[in-house]
């Protein structure tokens, strides 16, 4: 169900969060072994908040338009009362003291917040050993992707509609492609991260993880406090970003069950784009996040260094050792790799590309370089601060494909507008009519 259609549900009667939130705890426990999706499912809390939620509906108080509806959270967000664990062994568990603001601001809304979801290491680029990867609930052999595999898992397998997660390079949009559903980064500073562990306060964003373009819109608005809305129904001029398709030659299904998906888009103008000053923009991201992850972590790095995956630890160590010049450098080529993109936006409304160059693999892997890479097409965007959303638009041999559309700068609402109606483009090659 679209949390549209829970929601209304709940209010003819029909359905009530004790129900939903009764088979969601057992969703968990059946899966959560094949899947490894939740670190903390808080079930007794939960079923606390559905019993309160479905008590004020009764009484004909209404929260909001989350109202009952159960969202997971990502375990590097505080959760008044539950434990954040970051995916770790570094330190052990700690019990938030208080809610981080945008879980504030979903309980404010009326949501049940059902469980902490598992994630990459600090939400760094790799799997503690002893918490495992998130498993793809399409094929349990392959990873539901980082560093927000939890939250993409949770949605993909139905146990909730909505989930929340953290996006430093594309850690939303590429679970959210490897699991087959939508994914959002927004604009940079659209929603707040005061209670979110920081990775690159530079580059992090935290945003939704949903089933349809709808559900991304409607859970955005609430955790960023204004409205969202998907109605624009003007021309739609879609620029192709060629130089973010797959060159690998085992990756060309994906390159074609992208063009595929953009025949359905007979409605709009797209055209293809290139834009140079993206070359360098991963590379640049790393020369930021890297020392400003070491920064975060000198002190405990120090401290406890076995607790940390060895990848995790020589990433630490790597961003130890990048020279200042050098950040300062990236610092400034930040500034000319946002103007350069904000300029394309003068002739296209959109830019588009895979999410992606590949399907889910089976280990979630680090940040390679050159070639085929997991954040070609992701990167940029938590670089340059625009909102970007990953849309399902695919297979191929059973696994889902994704492209990739991203907006201008605050202009959240309009990209999702745009999302939406590729997505009912895409609606009928992909079953949903």
């Amino acid at each position: 169900m679209t949390i549209a259609d829970m929601a209304a549900a709940y209010r003819r009667g029909s359905l009530g969060p004790v129900q939903v939130v009764a088979e969601a705890q057992a969703r968990i426990a059946a899966r959560n072994p094949v899947l490894n999706a939740f670190a903390d499912p808080m079930v007794a809390a939960s079923q606390a908040a559905a019993e309160a939620a479905e008590r004020a509906l009764a009484r004909g108080a209404d929260l909001g338009p989350l109202h009952g509806i159960p969202v997971a959270i990502k375990d590097i967000i505080d959760v008044a009362g539950a434990p954040t664990a970051w995916g770790t062994r570094a330190e052990s568990p700690r019990i938030a003291a208080a809610d981080a603001v945008l879980v504030a601001r979903l309980r404010a809304a009326g949501a049940i917040i059902l469980g902490k979801t598992e994630c990459l290491e600090y939400a760094y680029g790799v799997a503690h050993p002893e918490v495992g990867q998130t498993n793809n609930p399409l094929d349990p052999a392959r990873t539901a992707g980082g560093s927000s595999g939890g939250s993409a898992a949770a949605v993909a397998d139905g146990i909730v509609p909505a989930a929340i997660g953290t996006d430093t390079g594309g850690s939303i949009r590429i679970p959210a492609a490897y699991c087959g559903i939508v994914g959002m980064k927004p604009s940079f500073g659209r929603v707040p991260l005061e209670g979110v562990f920081p990775l690159s306060p530079a580059l992090d964003h935290a945003g939704p993880l949903t089933r349809t373009v709808a559900d991304a819109a409607l859970v955005l608005a609430c955790i960023a406090g204004s409205q969202m809305s998907c109605d624009h129904t003007g021309p739609l001029r879609i620029g192709i970003l060629r130089q973010h398709f797959p060159t690998d030659p085992a990756n060309r299904p994906v390159a074609d069950e992208i063009e595929a998906a953009l025949a359905c888009l007979t409605d709009m103008t797209l055209r293809d784009v290139t834009l140079p000053a993206l070359d360098d923009a991963n590379a640049v991201l790393m020369d930021l996040l890297l020392p400003e992850a070491a920064l975060i972590h000198q002190a405990l790095s120090h401290r406890n260094p076995a607790g940390y995956a060895p990848a995790t630890l020589a990433q630490i160590r790597a961003g130890a050792v990048v020279p200042a010049i050098r950040y300062i450098r990236a610092k400034e080529r930040q500034t000319a790799i946002r103007e350069a993109v904000d300029m394309m936006f003068d002739t296209c409304d959109v830019l588009l590309s895979p999410t992606v160059p590949f399907t889910a693999p089976f280990e979630d892997p680090l940040i390679e370089d050159g070639g085929d890479s997991e954040i070609s097409a992701t990167g940029f965007a938590n670089l340059t601060g625009h909102p970007s959303i990953a849309l399902p638009c695919g297979r191929v041999d059973g696994l889902p494909v994704s492209l990739q559309v991203t907006g201008p700068r605050a202009g959240d609402a309009f990209l999702l507008s745009a999302a939406q109606r590729i997505e009912t483009a895409l609606s009928v090659r992909l079953g949903l009519h």
